[in-house]
């Protein structure tokens, strides 16, 4: 037996599991908040890393880290840390969904000749929080800034490195590698003129090492894996293979699945990402998921969610002919940025707040729907569907989800997947470097601990008012896929 621990460090936090790492049992924990806050009391776009590396030491404190063989990091995704030659941060990172950058995704995809050009090229259409699009807002904004700029890491990049004393060898992982928009996961190759063209010139990108690589070890001896975005640590942790997608219910929804190919889709709606296991994940956002539930909870005078999925569970499926097109921040799937939402269905004898709660529900689910039927129009299967996210709790959520997914659905219970995960990928390089497992086969887990809701007898009756939300967006926006 062997102890492994992961690290997830998250835009407002870092978590640590210390694991068994034959069998994934969870040892001891820590955690610690970052120290970072924007003027406004939000998320902040700009980091200075080294408050990333404060958190870490806070969470390891009190010696979590004891008699710790091998560690695993996960980050979040999107953030960039540009380095100097010398290897000194520039500016802060940038980090999350950056608004600033929404004109400067505009002109990559207009410079290199349209979307179906980036889908080609590296299996994404620019947007506004990936590397690439920030790099070109740098060289716009502050174009002193990008002329320094001479080597790029993201966070879990930056985040090893630093944990193996800043060697000159750096390293990165597919699926970081794959969300940066300038390394196709098609190809397994970067392109640097995709660099070029956003930061105005070449830089030093790491090294792309397979799933079961070390990065190095510490100064001390202590074996650190190549680490991975957090998305992809999530999948690891959670478990999930062929046949499986996962839905995330965040203000914004994201639907994604294992898959043994990486997806070219001129649409945009695909993000063809790699995970952290040597297969693909591609991945279908929608932009309205729980801020549908919480706006209509504000126009229902609820104080919460509960009392949101209390009121509609009043209703029935269908909420009586109501149809919400849940597309209030404007929609990316399907592709339509600049429409509203749109309740459909209005009857006297439908003018009710249950109704309206219930298809707030259904409107997002439905909405989610969509985005499943595109991975699934391109072969991806799909034979059951793991849901997360707080609002995965709610009782309305659980009663309509199988009938209107038309699949098995997991609710798995609350833990830390990214954490769990990196954890898992450390097993993985410690079991490489003892030889006790190979480049193909990760260390078998315990899955996760869940509740498993079946369509059964409402399936005819969820895909009938699937039918109906189909029809109404049709009818609305004609055309839209």
């Amino acid at each position: 037996m062997g102890i492994v621990a992961g690290l997830d460090s998250s835009p407002d936090f870092t978590r640590i599991v210390v694991c068994d790492s034959d069998t994934g049992a969870v040892l001891r924990q820590g955690y610690a908040p970052h120290p970072v806050e924007s003027p406004d009391g939000g998320r902040p776009s700009d980091v200075d890393p080294q408050a990333w590396l404060l958190s870490l030491g806070e969470a390891a404190g009190g010696g979590l880290l004891e008699g710790v063989q091998a560690i695993g990091v996960s980050a979040q995704q999107n953030a960039v840390v540009p380095l100097d030659a010398q290897g000194n941060t520039v500016r802060p990172a940038m980090v999350g969904g950056d608004k600033r950058t929404q004109v400067a995704a505009a002109d990559l995809i207009d410079a290199l000749g349209g979307r179906e050009a980036w889908a080609q090229a590296v299996g994404c259409v620019p947007q506004a929080a990936q590397p690439v699009t920030k790099l070109r807002w740098l060289a716009r904004t502050e174009p002193e800034n990008a002329q320094r700029t001479a080597i790029l890491l993201q966070a879990h990049d930056w985040l090893v490195w630093q944990l193996l004393g800043r060697p000159i060898r750096r390293t990165t992982d597919r699926g970081g590698a794959s969300s940066t928009g300038y390394w196709s996961a098609a190809t397994g190759a970067y392109r640097p003129d995709l660099v070029e063209l956003a930061l105005g010139h070449q830089a030093m990108l790491p090294e792309v090492i397979g799933p079961a690589d070390a990065a190095g070890r510490t100064p001390e001896g202590l074996l650190i894996s190549v680490g991975t975005g957090e998305t992809m640590a999530a999948a690891f942790g959670l478990g999930i293979g062929l046949g499986d997608a996962v839905v995330s219910l965040g203000a914004s929804g994201s639907v994604m699945a294992v898959h043994p190919e990486a997806l070219v889709d001129g649409s945009g709606m695909i993000t063809a990402l790699a995970d952290a296991t040597g297969m693909h994940l591609p991945v279908v956002t929608t932009l309205n998921a729980v801020r549908t539930l919480r706006g209509t909870a504000e126009l229902l005078g609820l104080p919460d969610l509960e009392s949101l999925s209390e009121l509609a569970m009043k209703s029935t499926p269908g909420a009586h002919g109501l149809v919400l097109l849940p597309y209030l921040e404007g929609e990316r799937t399907p592709n339509l940025p600049h429409t509203a939402g749109t309740l459909a269905g209005l009857r006297r004898e439908s003018m009710k707040a249950e109704h309206l709660a219930r298809a707030a529900f259904e409107g997002m689910l439905c909405g989610l729907a969509d985005a499943l039927d595109v991975l699934r129009a391109r072969g991806v299967e799909v034979r059951r569907v793991f849901l997360l996210g707080p609002a995965a709790e709610l009782p309305a959520v659980q009663a309509a989800a199988p009938a209107l997914f038309g699949t098995q659905v997991v609710v798995p219970q609350p833990a830390d997947y990214a954490a769990i995960g990196a954890a898992r990928q450390a097993a993985w390089a410690l079991g490489m470097s003892q030889g006790s497992l190979d480049a193909r086969t990760p260390p078998v887990w315990q899955g996760a601990v869940a509740q498993v809701l079946e369509p059964g007898e409402e399936l005819a009756v969820g895909q009938a008012v699937r039918q109906q939300f189909v029809a109404v967006r049709e009818q609305t926006h004609p055309g839209a896929f």
